[in-house]
């Protein structure tokens, strides 16, 4: 029962971030979300000093947290450090959708870490990322 009450309590926490996503873009395609919010979730990963992405990707639901590190090498330097190539993996990620504003999707998911996850660790994250971000972030 533990198992399964815990791939339960994990699956709705994964299902809670897409759906609060949806909400603060206003759209309604569930594929297209979480494919923004994967690719958002990396862009930050790779953008971070590894301990700080260790840190953010341990503050997420189990099954995003499998998301986040996927893909990952740890031992790499950050990369992605300035604004264009962020948003650019960004629209990649929605495979170059001409709706979606990567801008959008990345100040959506950066509120959605402020909104979810205690101030002093968004605080750190957002001091640890590059400059040319931090206006991305909710105030």
């Amino acid at each position: 029962m533990g198992v399964n009450h815990d791939l339960n309590s994990t699956l709705q926490a994964t299902q809670n971030w897409i759906s609060d996503l949806m909400w603060r873009l206003r759209w309604q395609d569930r594929e297209r979300v979480y494919r923004a919010l994967i690719a958002t979730l990396h862009a930050l990963r790779d953008c971070l000093d590894r301990d700080e992405a260790v840190y953010m990707g341990a503050q997420l639901p189990a099954l995003l947290r499998g998301f986040y590190y996927e893909g990952w090498n740890p031992t790499g330097r950050p990369n992605g450090r300035n604004r264009n190539s962020i948003l650019d993996r960004i629209h990649d990620g929605v495979h170059h959708d001409a709706a979606v504003d990567p801008e959008e999707v990345a100040r959506s998911v950066l509120a959605q870490f402020v909104d979810r996850l205690p101030a002093a660790e968004v605080e750190n994250a957002k001091a640890t990322s590059p400059g040319v971000l931090h206006d991305l972030w909710p105030v």
